[in-house]
């Protein structure tokens, strides 16, 4: 498998390594890795795999479980030691490229019968819903978004995936 199939496959299924929606800490622990970083806030907790974003909240027992988690591929962008991709997502995905063009994604997403919808946007971001899945593709249309003039110094394409998120409670019904 690939990056792009790693991709595919958290728009299409929702999920990463066998986990997602309604998964507790330990659970996305076991599957994603022991490195990470906890932030509690509020009584929320945000687990940072750097590629992958983990929000957990209170479950109706009080146990932490997960409402939603992000791909954020706009982090790859930038040649970090050490890497942002687990390694448990290396080791299954191959190498991940700083960059993930939309059009790719959508043909892929595609090719396994889903849509993907244009469903909101703003000046420097369009954000896509994938057919029958909780998630978001969030996609750069212009990565200058103040008028600096000057090209992007990050490498931030238009046409570039900034992100991919999951989760029921943040996009409300389908």
């Amino acid at each position: 498998m690939s990056a792009l199939g790693f991709y595919t496959h958290v728009a299409t299924h929702g999920g990463v390594l066998g986990t997602g929606i309604g998964a507790s800490p330990d659970s996305w622990e076991t599957a994603v890795g022991a490195d990470y970083l906890d932030v509690p806030e509020g009584g929320l907790l945000r687990r940072d795999y750097g590629l992958v974003e983990v929000n957990f909240s209170p479950d109706q027992q009080g146990r932490m479980s997960c409402f939603g988690f992000g791909v954020a591929i706009h982090r790859l962008i930038h040649d970090q030691s050490p890497s942002p991709v687990p390694s448990r997502l290396s080791q299954q995905f191959g190498a991940f490229a700083p960059r993930a063009p939309f059009e790719e994604l959508r043909a892929a997403i595609v090719a396994l019968g889903h849509t993907v919808e244009l469903d909101q946007t703003s000046h420097d971001m369009h954000r896509y819903r994938v057919s029958d899945s909780e998630a978001r593709i969030h996609v750069i249309v212009d990565p200058d978004p103040y008028g600096s003039g000057a090209p992007d110094p990050d490498g931030h394409q238009v046409g570039d995936v900034w992100s991919i998120g999951v989760s029921p409670a943040w996009w409300g019904p389908k």
